[in-house]
């Protein structure tokens, strides 16, 4: 397509890519034109049929000059909030508007799936009807965890089927299909070095569930035997709530991390400010994050913002106690279990992996690090 069009350009002119690109296709694109004076510039776009209509969230990345020059156009088409401030913003160089839109997409996945958990533990463990967990989502969209994924998982509980007339969503296929971008930030972080367990588990959990004929078979061979959950569904609410906490920081980590190896010098307050309006995973909780970062623009991670830490920390005993809970009952919670997981770990002082460089060095002379002095050391184990 560029190969097509750069006869047509002239020296100054832009190209905007608006699709899902991979980020480092979109590197190479800006290389290729850069020579002719063509600017190249990919940017994320969020807010499916609803954001083609009312504006979407728009996260533009690239030459920053060039932005300058359609920041007019972008703005007026953009989502609003707080009135008339546009969802839009410069994400950086290169291909860092699609690296922002691949990892707001694995963002996206694990809170789809940490919400469907949820949903299986009104649903099996409670014995809640579609019409109660209509009641309790609706409600809690009108709190903490208001959100665009809230408000429309509340809207499909109430959907009838019009060629049966039951609840639509108890014949829909438990099949998750999918469109590579969530595999694509697992296999970034992987890239990266960085611990994203909510969003591989997500990216696992819709795998597993295209093995339906499989699964079918295996459920005869292995008989659910599903008990009753003790909770109460404020207990389930923040539960959810500090698993959704834990998946933002997993996916903003990530982008910390990889603006700094690639150099994209990517704003994380204004990524988080861009995703307040018009996208798939807007949420009130986005105004903590974008005040963490005015707090402290070069925060790592969001887990180490004190305010942030105090409403997590407040949150973490009823995610123990329904993660316990379901485990006990039988209904599979692993990516609820998978943010409990990475908290734990994230929090520990000391993690029990001198065990692993013992057993590295044992088998393989990989050497170790002491906690007494520096140096590099290497055990005669036998």
């Amino acid at each position: 397509v560029i190969n097509s069009l750069l006869p047509l350009l002239q020296p100054g002119d832009i190209i905007i890519d608006g699709g899902n690109s991979f980020y480092t296709d979109t590197i190479r694109r800006v290389t290729q034109v850069a020579p002719t004076g063509i600017h190249f510039m990919g940017m994320g776009v969020s807010g499916g049929e609803e954001g083609a209509r009312r504006g979407p969230a728009l996260m533009p990345g690239g030459d920053e000059n060039a932005y300058q020059h359609i920041q007019p156009i972008l703005q007026a088409i953009a989502a609003k909030v707080h009135g008339n401030e546009p969802c839009v913003a410069y994400m950086g160089k290169d291909g860092a508007g699609h690296y922002v839109k691949m990892v707001h997409n694995g963002i996206e996945y694990a809170i789809m799936q940490l919400i469907s958990e949820v949903y299986d533990i009104l649903k099996r463990g409670t014995g809640a009807s579609n019409e109660q967990m209509h009641a309790y989502f609706n409600e809690w969209n009108n709190g903490k965890l208001k959100s665009y994924l809230i408000e429309i998982t509340a809207a499909i509980f109430k959907q009838s089927d019009t060629l049966t007339n039951a609840a639509l969503l108890d014949v829909i296929l438990d099949k998750a299909g999918s469109k590579g971008t969530g595999k694509w930030t697992s296999q970034g972080a992987m890239n990266h070095g960085v611990a994203i367990p909510v969003i591989d588990a997500a990216v696992a959990l819709r795998t597993i569930s295209s093995y339906k004929t499989q699964r079918t078979q295996a459920a005869q061979l292995y008989p659910s035997r599903v008990g009753k959950v003790h909770l109460t569904v404020n207990e389930i609410a923040d539960a959810l709530f500090a698993a959704i906490i834990l998946c933002y920081a997993q996916g903003l980590s990530l982008i910390a991390t990889a603006s700094e190896q690639l150099n994209m010098q990517v704003p994380l307050h204004d990524a988080v400010k861009v995703w307040r309006g018009g996208c798939i995973i807007r949420s009130t909780l986005l105004e903590d994050f974008y005040q963490a970062y005015q707090r402290n623009p070069m925060l790592q991670n969001i887990l180490l913002d004190a305010p942030l830490a105090a409403q997590l920390q407040a949150h973490i005993p009823a995610l123990r106690k329904v993660i316990a809970e379901a485990i006990t009952a039988g209904i599979p919670v692993m990516g609820l279990y998978n943010a409990l997981g990475y908290f734990d770990n994230y929090t520990l002082e000391r993690m029990p992996t001198n065990m692993i460089q013992a057993q590295r060095d044992y088998f393989g002379a990989h050497t170790y690090q002491r906690t007494d002095r520096d140096g590099i050391f290497h055990t005669q184990w036998s």
